[in-house]
């Protein structure tokens, strides 16, 4: 669905490049997250993949076909959610959606149906500026799914929302993974992109240094240990043992013939540690 090949950009003025030989490719129905810390690029990507932002160098090939020759069909197969909402305030949700359709050559849902995906009908004839921030997400969501495109970029999707409506919105997005969308995510969540993404990439310098499922990520920068937690007089106690030979430990086998094992879990890297350690430690 997308390839980006030695994918390099700067900014007039610049002191350095925002892409520096940027590599990443996403499969057909994948959810890709971009992580990195804030000004490390994510938005310059994405801006180029939308045809948005000329003048860089390498390739950025959208559907088999360079970016910058598809012209305008390319915005009838990709839907955007740009972090900051795009509507018009005065207007009301259902006159926003029915602005933005006309635009489509054939939008394929109609605004109450979108609406209803991301739990707004209920306020299809309300003014947008009377919305939440929260509800303004959602609804900048809803224009990406008008016309059912292919392709979706969702940038900070869940922003403002509280946990029970990003869960709706996490539960969405697995929805449409389902229906075999393609979606390029870029959020500071590292918890969100731990929860639906497929693949995680961490950019900083311009680069990707270490991307892959997010498991796989856990466990490499994790450490291989056996964490039990157990029962005494003077609450819980915690042990740890190397889990290369755990079997041969008597300790290990000890606290499990006590019967007093609270748990036990390993310690694994959280993706917050994958990306301190990806970006050197710079601030999301």
């Amino acid at each position: 669905m997308i390839r980006v090949e030695n994918l390099a950009f700067s900014y007039p003025g610049a002191k350095a490049p925002t892409l520096n030989g940027l590599d990443f490719s996403i499969a057909n129905g994948e959810v890709y997250g971009l992580l990195g810390p804030s000004g490390a690029g994510k938005s310059t990507t994405q801006k180029i993949l939308m045809g948005l932002l000329r003048g860089y160098s390498g390739t950025a090939t959208l559907f088999d076909q360079p970016v910058g020759t598809i012209g305008r069909t390319l915005y009838e197969r990709i839907g955007v959610s740009f972090e900051l909402p795009a509507l018009y305030l005065r207007l009301t949700a259902i006159e926003n959606l029915k602005l933005f359709a006309a635009l489509y050559e054939n939008p394929k849902r109609t605004p109450e149906d979108v609406l209803a995906l991301v739990d707004l009908s209920d306020a299809a004839n309300q003014r947008v500026e009377t919305f939440s921030k929260g509800m303004k997400m959602r609804l900048n969501l809803c224009r990406a799914l008008l016309h059912d495109p292919d392709l979706l970029f969702l940038d900070e999707p869940t922003t403002g929302q509280d946990a029970a409506r990003a869960r709706l919105t996490r539960d969405l997005i697995r929805t449409l993974k389902a229906e075999g969308k393609t979606i390029f995510l870029t959020t500071h969540n590292m918890a969100e992109a731990d929860e639906i993404c497929d693949t995680v990439a961490f950019l900083s310098d311009g680069r990707i240094p270490v991307s892959g499922p997010p498991e796989d990520l856990k466990r490499q920068y994790g450490q291989r240990v056996l964490e039990v937690s157990v029962s005494a007089t003077t609450g819980i106690n915690k042990h740890s043992f190397p889990m290369d030979d755990i079997g041969a430990n008597a300790d290990f086998r000890a606290l499990l013939e006590n019967g007093n094992i609270v748990s036990m879990h390993t310690l694994e890297a959280s993706l917050d540690d994958v990306f301190i350690t990806a970006t050197g430690n710079k601030a999301a």
